[in-house]
This record gives C-alpha cells, sequence and structure tokens, in this order.
C-alpha cells in the first residue's frame, strides 16, 4: 500500500477481519484489521481528550501489564510482550501528531503517560499531564485507566491532518518524523519480501526505533501480522533474528 504517514496504516479502507496482531497461544488478546483500526481510534480520541495534541509528547512504558521486575529497568520481553495497549498508544499518537518516546525517564515532561498500573507512582511526568494506566485498575483515582478508558471511546477515525514531516519518535538523542519511518518500513518490507500472508515476530523493546520499524510498522505496511511468542514466523526482529540496530532509519 501507498502511505505518507502512520495513520494511513490504520485508515478506514484497512478495515479486514485479518489478523494483524496476534499472540501465540492466546486468541483473546489478538487483533484484527478491523479491531486494530478501530482502537487505534479509540486511543486517538482518548488522548485528545487529556489533553494531548499536535507537538504534544506522549511517554509510553514498553512493558507487560503485571511486570515482576522495578520500575525503570530495561524492559523484559515475555510471551505477551508488547501488548496491544502499547502498540495502539503508538497508533493513537500518530493519529493525533504527537511524539511518542518509549520506555521514558521517571522525570520526563509530557503532556501524557502511558504505562503499566503498578509503576504509575514511580513517575513524575509533571504537574500538567495526565497518567494513564493500563493493567489494574489503578488504585489512584486521578489516575486513567487505559483499558476502561479506551472500551467507552467512540471508534471514529479523528479528524486532524498530520504532515509527513511531524515527529513521532524521539530518544536520548534522535527524533524520526513519520515520512522517514515510513520509508524505513517500506525498505525492510522489500528487504525481507514481506507480504500480507507473513507475521513478523517481536523480540526486542520498542525503545529501539528499529524495532518499531520492522516488528510494527513493517507488518502492518503489508497487511501481515505482528507476533508476539514464538511460531513459524517469517522473520523474527531481536534475540536470534534481525539486529533491531541493523535496520536503516534515514541517516542511521
Amino acid at each position: 500500500m501507498d502511505a505518507a504517514v502512520i495513520g494511513d496504516l490504520v485508515a478506514p479502507a484497512r478495515r479486514s477481519d485479518d489478523l494483524a496482531y496476534r499472540v501465540v497461544g492466546d486468541r483473546a488478546r489478538s487483533h484484527s484489521y478491523d479491531s486494530v483500526c478501530a482502537t487505534a481510534w479509540k486511543t486517538a480520541n482518548l488522548l485528545r481528550l487529556y489533553g494531548v495534541h499536535d507537538g504534544s509528547i506522549v511517554g509510553v512504558v514498553d512493558a507487560p501489564k503485571h511486570p515482576d521486575y522495578e520500575p525503570g529497568t530495561p524492559p523484559s520481553r515475555t510471551e505477551d510482550t508488547p501488548i496491544p495497549e502499547v502498540i495502539f498508544a503508538l497508533l493513537g499518537a500518530a493519529l493525533l501528531g504527537a511524539t511518542v518516546r518509549f520506555d521514558p525517564p521517571r522525570d520526563l515532561e509530557a503532556d501524557a503517560l502511558v504505562g503499566p498500573a503498578a509503576w504509575m507512582d514511580d513517575y513524575e511526568p509533571g504537574p500538567a499531564s495526565t497518567s494513564i494506566a493500563y493493567g489494574g485498575p489503578p488504585e489512584n483515582p486521578s489516575i486513567v485507566h487505559f483499558e476502561t478508558e479506551v472500551w467507552s471511546e467512540t471508534p471514529i477515525a479523528p479528524p486532524e491532518t498530520v504532515s509527513p514531516d511531524t515527529p513521532l519518535l524521539i530518544t536520548d538523542d534522535r527524533q524520526f518524523d513519520h515520512r522517514t519511518l515510513v520509508e524505513a518500513a517500506e525498505a525492510f518490507l522489500d528487504q525481507a519480501s514481506l507480504t500480507a500472508a507473513d507475521s513478523v515476530a517481536i523480540d526486542s523493546t520498542l525503545s529501539e526505533p528499529g524495532t518499531v520499524v520492522g516488528g510494527v510498522l513493517a507488518p502492518l505496511l503489508a497487511g501481515g501480522t505482528m507476533l508476539v511468542g514464538t511460531d513459524d514466523e517469517t522473520v523474527r526482529i531481536g534475540a536470534d533474528g534481525i539486529d533491531p540496530r541493523s535496520i536503516s532509519i534515514g541517516n542511521s
């Protein structure tokens, strides 16, 4: 497909019953393209409700719903990560023109912070920030519960128009706009010869931009499947598969 921005990957025309996200052995946690598109729109509408807009920064903690390690440590891949809520946070922010920082420092100044309920008290994203927790539900009433709030949102694509030059990902030393990420995903798709029949297993943290490009954007672009767990995947990002740092993004 032709895509100029990340939102094109979840446009209304992409809706179908084909699997977009699959957890090995857990059909209930899997999502069709219809579900991914609708939930990405709902997430965007939720983020907007709590102040996220074009130019906002959204911190997203890529961790399990109930992590068994200390907050702020490098995420540990488990049999069910990355969870769909983390991917929806990325796609929802992209639809609004916001910028995502995965696994942010605890004091990141952001308009919203999305992370596991068990960790939210360990972050200080600033007085103007909204904390949105998955898992839980959170005990602190000031923290928004992701699953409850997203479920109640309207599944309508947001009206925002996002430029290809709009930054989407930031790290300690770089930022990547929509155009750069889409072009990198197209190049990876061609390199790996991915089709709609293929799946890409995600086995590396999303704080590595190459994981986002190869594990999330490329399979969505191809109409294929993001895979969590071990199965007969076409390619694997991380572990003994493709090193996400080897995936070329822009001038990297």
